[in-house]
């Protein structure tokens, strides 16, 4: 698909106008109700869904076709994210009302950071083809990786700083207490950061390390960087609201570590053979009707599944809690 820089910058510009009306929504702290979740979850799924039938009437079927398995792939992944941004919100005590600002904020610092993670890649892709060997080997890598970690019986249930982050604490130093929304302020006669702009650099710096597998993964769905860079903004943008709205969820998705792999494997797979039929291999390609519904339909099973056991698990844990009770009350008698 030719994109023309004008094109690029009217985009940009749009996602810049976006952004600042969700900030100016969002510009007065404040707890986010499910129902503020919900209308702004509708919203931005919609205009990702208006910007796909764009690319469907100016560009064509393939265009649009990418987009939307891109960006369902990158919202399914992004789910994945909302588990640490809880732990990250627990690890630093987040208030309430100042949530919201956080992501807000840390989101933001993703996307630009993803930009550059996507213009690298698309220039390593535009120079060397053998790299989707790299890549697909990752991805496989990657989703035997999360299939591991969902077997784990034992996992951290507590957010690990990285080395980065710890070292800007360390040259400018933090506040004891949050001051509003305050990102930087004087303590014992020295400017300090607050933990308000630690969390919104943790929120954004983390999300780097999820994109060292969504970013190869899109690449598999489709190299236009113009797609993969819209199909992650528009991921990302909707990424606040989704944390509030299905927050007390998270815990539900016990199947999603195994849907997630699924994806990635498959994706992984899906580069492999676009390489050795870059390299004049004769093998069978995956076209972008067949990811797209194997991508719906590993995130719809996984939904159901996952579902359906957190469901048992609740029956037993009552069961198991009424014996017990029972138990009790019979040594006390």
């Amino acid at each position: 698909m030719e994109v023309s820089m004008g094109l690029w910058v009217l985009t940009i510009a749009g996602l810049i106008a976006l952004i600042a009306v969700d900030f100016f929504i969002g510009r007065k702290p404040h707890e986010v109700s499910v129902r503020e979740a919900a209308t702004w979850t509708v919203v931005w799924i919609a205009l990702a869904g208006l910007f796909g039938l764009g690319l469907l009437v100016f560009g064509g079927g393939r265009p649009a076709g990418e987009f939307f398995a891109g960006f369902i792939t990158e919202k399914s992944l992004s789910v994945d994210n909302l588990f640490v941004f809880v732990l990250i919100m627990a690890r630093f005590a987040v208030p309430t009302q100042y949530q919201q600002r956080v992501l807000l904020v840390g989101v933001l610092i993703a996307l630009v950071l993803r930009a550059v993670f996507i213009a690298a890649g698309a220039a390593i892709i535009a120079s060397f083809s053998w790299v989707f060997y790299l890549f697909g080997a990752f991805l496989i890598w990657t989703a035997w990786k999360l299939i591991e970690e969902a077997r784990a019986e034992e996992e951290s249930a507590e957010y690990q700083e990285n080395k980065l982050l710890k070292a800007v604490e360390r040259r400018f130093g933090v506040a004891d207490r949050y001051h509003g929304t305050r990102l930087w302020v004087r303590q014992n006669g020295k400017r300090v950061m607050t933990p308000m702009l630690v969390v919104m650099l943790a929120i954004g710096t983390t999300d780097v390390l999820f994109a060292l597998d969504s970013i190869p993964a899109i690449f598999g769905l489709t190299q236009d960087p113009y797609i993969v860079f819209t199909a992650n903004a528009f991921a990302l943008m909707g990424l606040r609201q989704l944390y509030f709205l299905i927050g007390g969820l998270l815990t539900k998705l016990v199947h999603l570590s195994y849907g997630l792999s699924i994806i990635l494997g498959f994706i992984g797979i899906k580069l492999v053979l676009h390489a050795l039929h870059e390299s004049g291999v004769h093998v069978p390609e995956i076209g972008i009707p067949v990811s797209l519904g194997v991508i719906c339909a590993v995130l719809v099973i996984t939904t159901i599944t996952s579902l359906v056991a957190s469901g048992r698990r609740g029956v037993v844990d009552v069961a198991q809690a009424g014996s017990e009770g029972t138990s009790k009350d019979g040594v006390d008698a």
